[in-house]
This record gives C-alpha cells, sequence and structure tokens, in this order.
C-alpha cells in the first residue's frame, strides 16, 4: 500500500468499525427495537471519532432497515421482520488465497463454526495490503462478532503495529498461521499456528536416520513459510552435527524448469544427496530437473516436499511434510468461540501445531500410511 492511502483507509477503517459496533448492538439487544440511540454528538464524544463519521454509519444503519430517523426526536432502533436468530454468531474469515493451502483450513472452520449454530462470512486479500484493509472493513461492516484473519505480516514494514491495529479492532481476533515470532514472548496476539520449524527438523532428523549427510534446502524466497522453515532446517543441521546446507532460493514465480536444472546442477556440484523443497510445485520442478540430469530419485537425490497439496500425484510421489490444516482451522474456531462467549476471562491461546511428515517414494523409506 502506498503511504498516502494509510490515512484514508484508517478513516473508513474507523467508520466501518463504528457501524459494526452500532449493528451488533442493534441485533444483541443493546439497543431494543424501538429504544433510542445517542445523539451524533454524545456519540462521536464517547467513541472519539468525529460527528461526520457518526452520521455516516448512522446513514448506513438507515439504509439497511436498522434504525429509523424521526425529524426532531432523533435516531432509533427500528421493527424488523427476519432478524437472526437470538445468540447467533457471525464469524468473519480472512484469507489470502482460496485455491492454494487454506481450502482445507476453511473446511476446518466452517466445521466448527456450523456445529456451533454460528455462520461464517468470508473475505479474501489476494496477498494485497489495501485488499486486505478493504475486506476487514467489509466484514466489519457485516457486523461480524469475531475474526479469524490470515494478515500480511510478512510484508509489513513493521509487523508489531500491524497486529497492534488488528488487536484493536472492535471484535475480537484470532490470527491464523500467523504470529509474531521475532517478538518472543513481546507477542500479543491470540494465535493458531502450523510448526514450521518443527515440521523441517522433523524432515531432516529422517534423512539423517536414512544415512545421508549432505543436505540442500530449496525454498520460495517470498513466502511467510520460509523463514521458519529454514530456522528449522538449520537448526536440526547443527543439533545432528552435520555441515551447512547448500541453499537455492527464487521466488515463486521465477521457479520454473530452467531454474529447477540450476539448482540440481548446483546441488548435484556441492555433493548433496537429500534435500527439502518448499512447497510441492518446486519439488515438483526439482524432480523433473534431477531426471533430465540422469540422478535418479531416490537413490542419487532423496527429496522431501514440504507442503502436501499435491505431493502424491507427482512422477515420483513426494514424501512431504504434511501441515495439520484442516485441524488447525477448526481450533482457530473454536478459541474464536471461546473468546466470544468468555471474554477476558479466556486465556490468551497461542497455539502450534506440529506437521506430520508422510513418506512415500521419494526419501527411499519404506511407505507408511498418512494417517
Amino acid at each position: 500500500m502506498a503511504h498516502g492511502e494509510i490515512p484514508a483507509s484508517g478513516r473508513e477503517l474507523k467508520f466501518r468499525a463504528l457501524t459494526a459496533q452500532l449493528r451488533r448492538g442493534l441485533l444483541d439487544g443493546t439497543w431494543p427495537p424501538g429504544s433510542k440511540l445517542p445523539t451524533e454528538r454524545a456519540l462521536a464524544a464517547e467513541t472519539g471519532v468525529s460527528v461526520t463519521t457518526v452520521r455516516r454509519a448512522y446513514e448506513d444503519l438507515v439504509a439497511l432497515g436498522l434504525v429509523r430517523r424521526r425529524q426532531g426526536a432523533g435516531t432509533f432502533a427500528a421493527h424488523r421482520a427476519g432478524q437472526e436468530r437470538a445468540g447467533r454468531r457471525v464469524v468473519g474469515v480472512l484469507v489470502p488465497d482460496t485455491a492454494f493451502y487454506y481450502p482445507r483450513v476453511l473446511q476446518g472452520i466452517e466445521q466448527e463454526l456450523a456445529a456451533a449454530g454460528a455462520r461464517l462470512v468470508l473475505a479474501c486479500s489476494h496477498y494485497d495490503r489495501a485488499e486486505e484493509d478493504a475486506a476487514v472493513a467489509r466484514l466489519l461492516g457485516a457486523g461480524v462478532h469475531g475474526l479469524l484473519l490470515v494478515p500480511s505480516l510478512h510484508t509489513a514494514a513493521d509487523p508489531g503495529r500491524r497486529a497492534e491495529e488488528l488487536l484493536a479492532l472492535p471484535v475480537p481476533a484470532v490470527l491464523v498461521e500467523r504470529r509474531l515470532a521475532a517478538h518472543g514472548p513481546g507477542d500479543p496476539t491470540e494465535h493458531v499456528c502450523t510448526d514450521h520449524e518443527g515440521g523441517a527438523y522433523d524432515a531432516v532428523r529422517h534423512l539423517r536416520a536414512l544415512g545421508h549427510r549432505r543436505f540442500g534446502l530449496v525454498v520460495r524466497s517470498d513466502a511467510p513459510t520460509t523463514a521458519p522453515i529454514e530456522s528449522g532446517f538449520a537448526r536440526a543441521l547443527a543439533d545432528l552435527g552435520l555441515p551447512s546446507a547448500h541453499r537455492e532460493s527464487e521466488a515463486m514465480a521465477q521457479w520454473d524448469p530452467a531454474r529447477a536444472d540450476r539448482a540440481v546442477a548446483a546441488l548435484r556440484a556441492a555433493g548433496v544427496t537429500a534435500a527439502l523443497c518448499f512447497g510441492d510445485r518446486e519439488a515438483a520442478l526439482v524432480l523433473g530437473a534431477a531426471r533430465r540430469a540422469g540422478l535418479r530419485v531416490p537413490e542419487d537425490l532423496a527429496l522431501i516436499s514440504y507442503d502436501n497439496e499435491f505431493a502424491d500425484v507427482a512422477e515420483t510421489p513426494l514424501t512431504a511434510v504434511s501441515p495439520p490444516k484442516f485441524q488447525l482451522g477448526r481450533l482457530a474456531a473454536q478459541i474464536l468461540l471461546r473468546r466470544l462467549a468468555e471474554g477476558d476471562a479466556a486465556p490468551l491461546h497461542q497455539v502450534r501445531l506440529r506437521p506430520r511428515l508422510v513418506v512415500r517414494a521419494s526419501c527411499g523409506a519404506p511407505a507408511r500410511s498418512a494417517g
């Protein structure tokens, strides 16, 4: 987002947040049908926004049929037919992509919310900060009671400040697959994440048990998952007394067969016999490049993919680190529902779920059930 866009976005968020707050009050009975709402000036003083923002919010509620304005009398909660069932929760969910990785997360969220009688409202940011802000504003405007968010913390100039902005929203928010790892115990967010460090660590440990000592790491340079994978990978090498790995890194859009050919040539020159590739697409490209170079997988080069989206359909089925996406979505929804039910009485949840290693043909070990 351009620097000049931030103030306008902030004003819009305040407007949407106020509208959402008023709508929730109308839906949960804070202002029963027929009751009078505060005057524009009184509400502006109470909330710290401008009278103009309050007026816009009231006008939106009039357009939605939630309030009526009576000349000289004030603003009143409307009597409405078809009001949502009392106590039913509405949860806003923001993901960056609905095609890869997050469909299984969404399935877990949907199952848990449906079991609790809650309704889901979905938005997608497409990894764009401006779209992310607009989507959050739309969700707040839709009257959600809480948010499950996958925000773009990894591209923010100041991730801590961005997290503070999200925590300051007028409804509880639980982060999904995002946390302030660099802040350590100073991370104030409620979150549920995959333990990507642990997943990479387990991949190295598995390959070492198969006899490998020279390792390679092939990664996307522009993904939030890359840093913890690299950290866990390096920690495993150190703990196991192994030499430093050869690393091949490129932006996701730059990984193609030619780039994979260069990567395999470099791995081969470094004496690498086993590599971890993030993610499945990159692993499949390396697999094809190894074949073109006359290498056998796994005999000459053992491979483990990180993601397990489509690792099983590769020409040589890929052993893969498999993040618990469905379970992660379910748990995130459970934590948000508990926060909505208990408020500040609920403990702050900061949860990491360790991935499984699904063994297939590409690493040279006997395959075992995905479980």
